[in-house]
């Protein structure tokens, strides 16, 4: 595992071994993992992000986007 962007409200954590990454909500204590093609794509939406428009706030919406519907609520036994 390695932590491949953390700012104030995501992390992203890749996974080489399963060819896939973790997208945590810090805020919103949810997580979505891809993996395979998903993965894949998930990788290209990021890099078609312009490089000029690569902050914290953009490629934060980009996630809370991204993780708006599919992300699983983190729960702690």
């Amino acid at each position: 595992m390695n932590v491949i962007y953390n700012s104030e409200h995501f992390w992203i954590l890749a996974y080489p071994a399963q060819q896939g990454f973790e997208l945590f909500d810090k805020d919103g204590m949810r997580t979505l993992f891809v993996q395979g093609v998903l993965a894949r794509h998930f990788f290209h939406a990021m890099e078609d992000i312009p490089e000029a428009e690569r902050d914290y706030a953009t490629i934060d919406a980009f996630l809370d986007d991204y993780c708006k519907d599919s992300a699983r609520p983190i729960v702690i036994h």
